[in-house]
């Protein structure tokens, strides 16, 4: 089935600048909120862009059929409304599986990638089971519910106390989500091909942002992908697990400067 756009675009947040974009997508059950401290301390020198994936935050469920592939069609579409003809793309985990499918398609559109905890890495069997039986869950007991056990995993233990009212913000916004829009996107997360060819043939810098507790993404699967790459650079987060942008802000804000920076001197 071809793509299907059935919505007018994306709903979106933008910080304006002169140089260019910065394209920040969000992961699974989660909303462009999760950047509002990174975009605000990077909007002074970057113009910032953070939408809402179909499904997710003030976006409407605007793609049939639902698949990464076309969520990267949408952002397309999106980039065409607001005359984007190049950007920095980063994505946390789902997004940055969007952003590899983007890549694919419009490598002339890509100044620089980031895979923020993100893999190029398909699913393993193990862990396509383990979506289909999440997005069963989901459909039968409510997006808050898998929330409630998803998001406090997604933090290194170290953090998990610290954090917890950061946490109970994200399953609040997750609690809004409708629960067929988040089975459908845990299956369409299951069912993404293996892009490390992508990784493999493009010519920009690629920045990998992992965390050394991470039990979605591991740190060693980041380490084996790079050297796919032919410009890479790795951050390792310490007492880190899937959550960078809040578990370590500062660090990561200033590797993802540096990214920036680097990129544009490309």
């Amino acid at each position: 089935m071809k793509f299907k756009l059935l919505m007018d675009s994306l709903a979106y947040k933008i910080y304006p600048s002169q140089k260019t974009p910065l394209v920040l997508l969000h992961g699974f059950c989660e909303n462009n909120k999760i950047w509002n401290t990174l975009a605000q301390h990077l909007s002074k020198n970057y113009e910032i862009i953070c939408p809402d994936l179909s499904g997710f935050g003030e976006s409407p469920l605007n793609i049939r059929p639902y698949s990464i592939e076309n969520l990267a069609e949408e952002l397309n579409t999106l980039f065409i409304k607001l005359a984007i003809e190049k950007c920095i793309l980063i994505g946390h985990s789902m997004g940055g599986y969007v952003s590899l499918a983007f890549a694919e398609k419009y490598p002339e559109k890509i100044a620089g990638l980031g895979l923020f905890h993100s893999t190029a890495f398909a699913d393993t069997e193990q862990k396509q089971e383990t979506r289909t039986k999440a997005s069963a869950f989901i459909r039968e007991n409510g997006t808050k519910k898998f929330a409630s056990s998803l998001f406090p995993s997604l933090y290194s233990e170290e953090n998990r106390k610290a954090l917890s009212s950061n946490i109970e913000t994200l399953v609040e916004e997750a609690a809004k989500i409708p629960a067929e829009n988040a089975a459908i996107a845990m299956e369409a997360m299951r069912d993404r091909p293996d892009r490390r060819h992508v990784i493999s043939k493009l010519e920009v810098p690629i920045l990998y942002i992992m965390g050394q507790s991470d039990t979605a993404v591991p740190v060693e699967q980041n380490v084996q992908e790079c050297f796919y790459a032919k410009d890479s650079t790795l951050v390792a987060l310490e007492n880190t697990g899937h959550m960078g942008m809040f578990e370590a802000p500062q660090v990561v804000t200033k590797r993802i400067k540096e990214f920036l920076k680097y990129c544009h001197q490309s």
